[in-house]
């Protein structure tokens, strides 16, 4: 499986919801980069630590894929 099948391939769900935190993390990180405002150091040093670590959580989150072998059963709804 090359990069591209990988990419478009289906992601499970919890790599989706790491994925949305990862943007989140991006876009709020870029916010604090780029504020009208004078923040102090620590701030913008945390605000690029953020934009690193919500990119490679998006990428790795991105080329996760579902295994069609190893999907949960359904609950039938049968005990035992």
């Amino acid at each position: 499986m090359n990069l591209v099948e990988r990419v478009k391939a289906p992601t499970p769900k919890f790599f989706r919801v790491l994925r949305t935190i990862g943007l989140s993390l991006v876009a709020a990180s870029g916010v604090l980069l780029t504020a009208p405002v004078a923040l102090p150091a620590a701030v913008i040093t945390l605000a690029g630590y953020l934009t690193v670590a919500g990119t490679v959580m998006s990428a790795v989150s991105q080329t996760a894929v579902q295994d069609p072998d190893d999907e949960i059963p359904e609950n039938d709804g049968s005990a035992g």
